[in-house]
Order: structure tokens, then C-alpha cells, then sequence
């Protein structure tokens, strides 16, 4: 009789960290291009069709934390990487309502807006990356 592989007893540890998506910025925003649309057509109709744009990339793009570097995925293809060695700092901007993760790394700056469960993302970040570098 055999005893069972240590791999089929222990969790994985290079599985990713796969963050839920949020709808709750593209529906606020969706809500708020009525009331603006009656004001001004001409404002309405661009935040109302913004909405349904991340709400489509809510749908879409899943972020993938795994041991090394935030992974940012289409369906099941990978449209980026980014190493958390090249990070330098993070912020979410609004936390008691989370709207955009702001993060800066050597060669570029990223906003994103916030398309992902808040507390899954900032749990991440503090889990994975560096609040800041001097």
C-alpha cells in the first residue's frame, strides 16, 4: 500500500490568485448617466456608453496573482505581466469606495479602474507587492 504523493495531501502554492470581478463602478456609472442625461444629452449618452465599456471588461479580463507577478488575462489569454520586482508603489484611490488602483513601476505608471472585488485586490497588494520603495 502506498502513501499518497505529498502534492495530493498539501495545497499548491504556485496556483494563481484569481480575483472576482465587480461590477459595481460600470452599474454606479450606468445609474448616474440618467439623471445626467437629463441635464445634458450630450453627457449622458458618453458616461452611459463608458459604463457598458467596463462592464464588458469586467466580463473579460481577470487578474492573476501568482508568485512572482500580477498577470492581467482576457478570457484565457494573457495580455500582460507585471513583476512585482518592478513595482514601486501602489495606491487605491477612494477606499471606503474603491473606484481606481493606481500603481507606478520602473518604466511606466498604470491606472485601473476598479473592475475587481476590493478586498480580494487589497489584500493581494499588500500580500505581493511593496507599498512603496525609497
Amino acid at each position: 500500500m502506498s502513501s499518497p504523493s505529498p502534492t495530493q495531501t498539501e495545497p499548491t502554492q504556485t496556483e494563481p490568485i484569481i480575483l472576482s470581478p465587480s461590477y459595481r463602478l460600470p452599474v454606479a456609472l450606468a445609474i448616474a448617466a440618467f439623471p445626467l442625461g437629463a441635464l445634458s444629452l450630450w453627457a449622458g449618452v458618453p458616461v452611459f456608453f463608458f459604463a457598458i465599456f467596463l462592464g464588458i471588461q469586467a466580463a473579460t479580463l481577470r487578474l492573476h496573482f501568482t508568485a512572482t507577478a500580477l498577470d492581467l488575462y482576457r478570457g484565457q489569454t494573457q495580455i500582460r505581466t507585471f513583476p512585482y520586482t518592478d513595482w514601486y508603489h501602489w495606491e487605491i484611490y477612494w477606499p471606503a469606495v474603491p473606484i481606481l488602483l493606481y500603481f507606478r513601476e520602473v518604466n511606466s505608471i498604470h491606472f485601473v479602474p476598479m473592475l475587481f472585488d476590493p478586498k480580494a485586490l487589497m489584500q493581494q497588494l499588500n500580500a505581493n507587492c511593496p507599498r512603496s520603495k525609497d
